[in-house]
């Protein structure tokens, strides 16, 4: 008994293919020596601080320092991410997303969403008892928001610089 063999026709795929390499991820240790590097380091330790700064304290008692508390942990997980993929060269592997374009957005909206946040803060101080736990806490918390802050607005002006470069080649 012999069987025959079925051929089905093959189907075209109408999805466009991704030419996203599939070799191993290379960590990229010249690139937290550059500017950009430097910046990203210092918005993870500086973000870090704010929220971990207010976590300890009362803050869900204040709705600013409850909006100081998501920008704060939104940013920093981003700031995460974009880190992981600049060390690792993922950005280069993957062509299809306009890394520069998307740096600038991140960028500059932390900036924003980070300069209102920390002036949130700054005024928030004032509902805490001078020289307590909450107070010197969210002093401190201002102090490093302010500075993220300028962080992030030295990486806008580094993702400016390259969008704009990349603006003129095209």
């Amino acid at each position: 008994m012999e069987r025959a063999a079925v051929v089905l026709p093959r189907r075209s795929n109408s999805l466009p293919e991704c030419s996203i390499s599939t070799s191993t991820l290379a960590f990229d240790r010249h690139f937290v020596t550059t500017a950009k590097g430097i910046l990203l380091l210092a918005e993870i330790v500086c973000g870090m601080l704010v929220w971990i700064l207010l976590g300890g304290t009362e803050y869900f008692n204040l709705s600013a320092l409850c909006w100081v508390m998501f920008v704060a942990i939104l940013c920093w997980l981003l700031t995460i991410c974009l880190f992981i993929l600049y060390l690792t060269g993922a950005h280069n592997r993957i062509s299809q997303i306009p890394w520069t374009t998307l740096s600038l957005c991140v960028n500059c909206s932390a900036t924003a969403l980070y300069l209102v946040a920390a002036v949130l803060d700054a005024l928030s101080v004032n509902h805490a008892i001078r020289g307590r736990h909450n107070y010197n806490c969210w002093a401190a918390s201002a102090c490093f928001a302010f500075l993220t802050t300028l962080c992030y607005a030295g990486s806008s002006y580094l993702s400016y610089r390259a969008w704009k470069a990349t603006k003129e080649d095209h």
